[in-house]
């Protein structure tokens, strides 16, 4: 991206002035370097999100942004249903509700290293992963709607996890409004399997080492102490919001010139927040949340399971559940008045400040946990959300290193075996069932995750607390 063409508003932050049937500014934050570093395409899809109607302040580009489909990955943007405003599947994404949660150990990372290769073994061996896993869960048709209206809760009601979990995930582990009713019958097919499974791409389970510190007041509200091992579980709603995101793409594209709306990139596809079509997008959207929440949880109880039985003194208390492709119904201030706007975040995390009343009260003075997923060669990181956020970009941040070649050239470039050598020289053990998908995920096909933390941190759309590295990782 051309660092020429953008004018400079603050510590990471760049603007790309209104032009053409743009509606309001793109906003993009980063570095110089990560922004120079990016596609012309994350510019491009920045300013067609501009243009779409009911847009409110700006188009937003986090640190991580790279190419997505329609939006650009790191895309925020948040529209008024009273204005016009649209919801949009390209906004959300195929992989509904990815997300990440972090589980406490409340051991020393010695004690996994005591046990690391068998414990990498069990977690393989119990945790299904890879293209088209499945798993022991077998959902009929009532319990299908039942999980899709229920998420985190409805698991837990079940046996998977324990009450004390819901309060320490978006939503209290249910997101309300779903409709399963809207939820394609071959959309529920490709689920019922699926529940309790990573999936592929770039989804995994890591166990971690808490490395550093960076601010230890709200590091202790999160419970997280340097040199303890942590979790952490990245996955969403697999098969089924992947079908849902397809249909309802291709549905909006045919519908969007009866809305009146002038798509500058098809991939665009959206529909008024208020109309028939937005409304059953909304409540399949929502459905696939809860699918993606209660997904997470199953592998919660599975991954306690494990540790239970090499690890026992391993506690594995949930930290926090974040999601990454969503569209919410929120209240923000604009220009000092509330207004209920709905955020898109596709790949971006939503990230509230201290005091906000949807924390759980253990984490209300720090703010809200940001859990950053790095490689798995690198690290990764815990934030915490800013009340600054909410000026800046409706309380959002970054979601990852964000990659910086496609899948294709990584796996022209490395060899998986190769890749799971040289980490294990360097005392990181990985099981995957796809020698590809490793190469695909090398460490070197993503962008440097602490450059993104540090222009998050710069932009004050989330503050460090952590970085955590990796000991074993499970990867689709």
């Amino acid at each position: 991206m051309d660092i020429g063409e953008l004018i400079q508003r603050g510590p990471c932050e760049w603007e790309i002035p209104m032009h053409g049937t743009m509606r309001v500014p793109a906003i993009v934050y980063g570095s110089e370097a990560l922004v120079a570093a990016m596609d012309d395409k994350v510019k491009e899809q920045a300013c067609n999100v501009a243009t779409l109607p009911g847009i409110v302040r700006a188009s937003f580009a986090m640190p991580d942004a790279h190419w997505g489909y329609g939006f650009p990955i790191g895309g925020v943007a948040a529209f008024d249903p009273d204005q016009d405003g649209i919801v949009s599947a390209g906004g959300v994404g195929f992989d509904v509700s990815c997300g990440v949660r972090c589980l406490l150990t409340g051991l020393p990372a010695e004690d996994i290293v005591a046990v690391q290769r068998p414990l990498a073994d069990a977690l393989f061996a119990r945790i299904p992963a890879g293209v088209g896993s499945t798993g022991a869960i077998r959902l009929d048709a009532a319990q299908m709607d039942a999980m899709l209206a229920g998420g985190a809760q409805w698991a837990v009601e079940r046996g998977w996890g324990i009450p004390a979990d819901l309060a320490r995930i978006e939503e209290r582990g249910r997101m309300p409004g779903a409709e399963p009713a809207r939820v394609s019958a071959m959309a529920k097919k490709r689920q019922r399997d699926e529940m309790g499974t990573l999936g592929s791409g770039n989804h995994y389970l890591e166990v971690q080492r808490v490395a550093t510190i960076f601010d230890a007041p709200a590091a202790a509200a999160f419970g997280l102490r340097e040199g303890d091992a942590v979790i952490s579980i990245h996955c969403g709603s697999r098969g089924l919001g992947h079908q849902i995101g397809t249909e309802y793409l291709r549905e909006m594209a045919i519908a969007a010139a009866g809305f009146g709306i002038t798509l500058p990139d098809r991939e665009l596809a959206c529909a008024p927040i208020r109309s028939a079509l937005g409304e059953r997008y909304l409540g399949a959207m929502r459905a696939a949340i809860n699918c993606a929440l209660a997904n997470r949880q199953i592998l919660t109880h599975l991954t306690r399971e494990v540790f239970a039985d090499i690890l026992p003194a391993a506690r594995l208390a949930l930290l926090y559940d974040v999601s990454h492709n969503t569209c919410k119904s929120e209240t923000h201030f604009v220009d000092g008045t509330p207004r209920a706007l709905y955020v898109h975040r596709k790949g971006a995390t939503r990230a509230l400040g201290p005091g906000h009343p949807d924390l759980p009260e253990a984490l209300r003075t720090a703010g809200q946990p940001v859990l950053i997923g790095g490689s798995m060669g690198t690290g990764s990181y815990v934030l915490a959300g800013t009340t600054r956020s909410e000026a800046l970009a409706f309380s959002s941040a970054c979601h990852g290193a964000g990659r910086a070649m496609s899948r294709n050239q990584a796996a022209s470039r490395w060899r998986g075996r190769k890749v799971v050598d040289d980490l294990a020289a360097r005392g990181i053990l990985v099981r995957s069932p796809s020698s590809r998908g490793i190469a695909e995920e090398a460490p070197g096909a993503y962008k440097d995750v602490s450059e993104v933390v540090d222009a998050s941190d710069a932009a004050g759309l989330a503050r460090k607390v952590a970085r955590v590295e990796p000991l074993v990782c499970i990867k689709g």
